[in-house]
């Protein structure tokens, strides 16, 4: 069974159990394809209205946190604003390429509302923006599972994707 390590910094707060559903919804789908895993990176907690500098020392700390439970020979792929846009079957290709197949392992990352440092953005194999427009961090852990869901439905011919 192929892994898919979905790192991201934050966490989903009790009162949002909404994302924690819709996160276990596609977890569920996606059982017999993939093993999904799920690292959480502490935010790193700054002052009310952090410097530059507060925000590059904190965004380097949760760098250090996010090598640290990288697997080795990973394809990492960074969610970011300037990354590239993929159509849905590009994306499904991506996924299904030998390039990516080859891998122990597809690594996601996600970042803090201060996103994520330029090092680990391009120590990536892809930087990929979903949009043009910022999500929360929690709802893009949705929104990236929803997307692997559907690039599944896609290689297999399953109707959900139309």
């Amino acid at each position: 069974m192929r892994k898919i390590n979905i790192i991201y910094v934050g966490d989903i707060k009790d009162k949002e159990e909404y994302y924690k559903k819709a996160v276990e919804e596609y977890e569920k789908r996606l059982g017999t394809a993939f093993k999904i895993i799920n690292t959480e990176i502490k935010e790193e907690r700054l002052s009310d209205k952090p410097s530059d500098n507060e925000i590059l020392a904190g965004l380097n700390r949760e760098a250090s946190k996010i090598k640290e439970k990288s697997i080795k020979g990973a394809y990492k792929i960074a969610l970011c604003i300037e990354g590239k846009k993929l159509s849905s079957e590009d994306f499904s290709n991506l996924i299904y390429s030998d390039r990516v197949q080859n891998a122990p392992c597809i690594e996601f990352y996600i970042g803090s509302s201060y996103g994520l440092v330029s090092e680990i953005k391009q120590s990536c194999d892809l930087m990929l923006s979903f949009s043009d427009m910022t999500f929360p961090h929690r709802l893009m852990r949705v929104i990236l599972l929803e997307q692997i869901y559907r690039a599944y439905t896609i290689y297999n011919g399953i109707r959900y994707h139309k």
